[in-house]
């Protein structure tokens, strides 16, 4: 592929600040729209739930809206609950929507739905789009795949949709985009590992916050504390790092990281 340059994050960035309805769901779910803040005041959580619904499924085909409600409310939904859903989507987000008019975020083909994606900024494309510049420009262009993976990480505040965590059908894409996120921090973590070692250990922490159980994670941990010539520290951050896969799991550490060990042991 084509290396990247440094347009391609301003123009991801500046999609931000034009976007007529940005959206974000990382550690959080909340929207500005024409650059005012929506209040959490959907009335009713099946408008919310199906908007919800549309965004997780933002890169799929359109989907019927039987397949929605079965989807969304099983047994408990029906055409009407559909019906009352969107149009309190409508009143949130296009108050002034004329009678027949389209929609400007939610797109109808007949009985089909699906998000109007270039209508709107969401945080989860603009971190997939960062990452895939850095992960495309980490062997040859050092310092733009950093800068990428840097505003990548930075929208990463938590789990997709924490307000839906129960809900099976945002299960998949919170374990897709955590995933996505935790390949970021490390990648970062390791490419800042040589010169700026509290950077990394900075990095890995917080992907630890995310999923304590990164092994990986701990690994660069322990390089950046020997980088930073704290061996103790290293030997610690091992010590956690098998503590929690004993607790969590009930196995050891991979014998990468017991390898590293005995090599911090032996200097």
């Amino acid at each position: 592929m084509t290396p990247f340059d440094t347009s391609h994050i301003d123009q991801i960035v500046e999609s931000g600040l034009k976007a007529d309805l940005k959206i974000w769901t990382l550690g959080r779910f909340s929207l500005e729209l024409d650059g005012t803040s929506i209040p959490d005041n959907w009335g009713r959580d099946k408008s919310l739930q199906l908007f919800q619904f549309l965004l997780v499924s933002r890169n799929r085909a359109a989907l019927h809206k039987e397949q929605i409600i079965d989807r969304l409310w099983e047994e408990q939904g029906n055409d009407q609950d559909f019906k009352v859903a969107l149009h309190g989507i409508n009143k949130t987000l296009d108050p002034n929507k004329k009678n027949r008019k389209q929609a400007r975020f939610i797109v109808r083909q007949g009985a089909t739905y699906k998000l109007n994606t270039d209508a709107i900024w969401l945080d989860t494309q603009a971190m997939e789009a960062l990452l895939e510049i850095g992960n495309n420009s980490i062997n040859g262009q050092k310092e733009l795949a950093i800068s990428a993976f840097q505003y990548a990480v930075a929208l990463y505040q938590g789990g997709f949709l924490p307000n839906r965590i129960y809900e099976d059908w945002t299960s998949a894409e919170r374990e897709r985009l955590q995933v996505l996120a935790m390949g970021g921090f490390i990648s970062l973590a390791e490419l800042l590992l040589e010169k700026q070692a509290n950077e990394s250990i900075r990095l890995t922490e917080e992907a630890l916050k995310h999923d304590p159980t990164w092994e990986e994670a701990y690994r660069i941990q322990m390089k950046a504390h020997m980088n930073n010539g704290n061996r103790p520290q290293a030997i610690k951050t091992y010590s956690r790092c098998a503590q929690i896969l004993e607790q969590e799991f009930g196995i050891e550490p991979l014998p990468d990281t017991k390898q590293l060990l005995r090599e911090i042991k032996r200097v």
